[in-house]
């Protein structure tokens, strides 16, 4: 009995050891990761620059503009895998804190998308003191409503390289309504219950187009989803962007990448507008069928179980292979 023990708990152990040897593997980058502060004159930005391994002469950059919610420089670990793809074409990244996250000044929610286009001016100018960085090798990637944000960017940066923008929000309204149903449909609820939510969001549209106060947004609130006084002097700020007319400022190369699950942002309407505003000869736009709007695989990013799972032993396969690959061969051909 003492040896059945002995042998069960020794290979346990062995197992454990396996364990954290593979946690560490997979968590472990081949690029350097440097914590960095830029001074401007609106206050201290934060973040991370990370670096090719092993380079020599000037090396290209990649500045990384969030989508929405309280997104730290690393997104969670979540942009470590496409860091390590551009570092392995020879180009470092380098992305922010936002505003309140991770101890830097401000609060994010106290922002427009002029401001946080200003931020990324800023973290431009400071990349292009840096010995290591080609001046002439910047370029842009953005998520979601990074697509109100980098034509913004583009309109005052002209050296700006290329742009990488992926499932980009166009109308802000129209991609609310979208999601509203999307998400709904998803939960399998009555074309009724649909409407009902739809005709509520009217009412909570019409209070915005008047810049109502919280207090006004409170008398009519549904108790069940109540947005936070910040929230809600965020979206009054926010609602009416709309970037279809400043896509033409575009005048360097852009990647639009879509996936074919995205219920928050329609796809389909996005790809229309991008083709309409921006020349052929500057617009590539890639079609990922499978994935979700963050570039994760559906059914990962649906069960919270899986996703945790490949977030601590494979993370680098949260995000869809193809996708790193298609990112990174783009940045290597610029």
């Amino acid at each position: 009995m003492k040896k059945t023990l002995k042998l069960t708990f020794g290979i346990a152990a062995a197992l454990a050891a396996v364990s954290v040897l593979i946690v560490l593997y997979q968590n472990s980058y081949k690029m350097t990761e440097e914590k960095i502060q830029i001074t401007t004159p609106k206050g201290l930005l934060t973040g991370t620059l990370t670096l090719p391994k092993n380079y020599s002469g000037k090396i290209g950059l990649v500045v990384f503009v969030h989508g929405d919610g309280p997104i730290n420089d690393t997104y969670d670990d979540g942009y470590k895998p496409l860091w390590e793809k551009f570092a392995s074409k020879g180009y470092a990244s380098l992305s922010l804190n936002k505003p309140g996250i991770n101890s830097a000044p401000g609060n994010w929610l106290a922002q427009s998308m002029e401001d946080r286009a200003q931020e990324i001016r800023y973290a431009i100018d400071w990349a292009r003191s840096l010995p290591m960085i080609d001046k002439q090798k910047i370029g842009l990637w953005g998520a979601s409503q990074a697509g109100w944000i980098i034509p913004k960017i583009v309109k005052e940066e002209h050296d700006i390289a290329f742009s990488i923008l992926v499932s980009p929000a166009v109308n802000w309204i129209s991609q609310g309504q979208f999601n509203t149903r999307k998400e709904l449909e998803r939960e399998g609820v009555t074309p009724q219950e649909i409407q009902k939510t739809l005709n509520y969001d009217q009412e909570i549209l019409q209070l915005l187009k008047r810049q109502a106060s919280y207090e006004e947004y409170l008398s009519i609130a549904d108790p069940d989803d109540m947005i936070s006084k910040e929230r809600w002097s965020f979206i009054r700020k926010n609602f009416l962007s709309d970037s279809t007319e400043e896509l033409s400022h575009f005048h360097t190369p852009v990647l639009l990448v879509l996936a074919g699950k995205d219920i928050n942002v329609d796809a389909k309407d996005t790809e229309r507008v991008y083709r309409q505003k921006i020349p052929p000869e500057l617009l590539s736009v890639i079609h990922l069928p499978e994935a979700d709007h963050s570039m994760m695989d559906e059914k990962i990013a649906r069960s919270k179980y899986l996703t945790f799972l490949t977030a601590v032993f494979a993370p680098r396969k949260l995000v869809n292979d193809e996708y790193l690959e298609i990112l990174a061969n783009y940045v290597s051909e610029r």
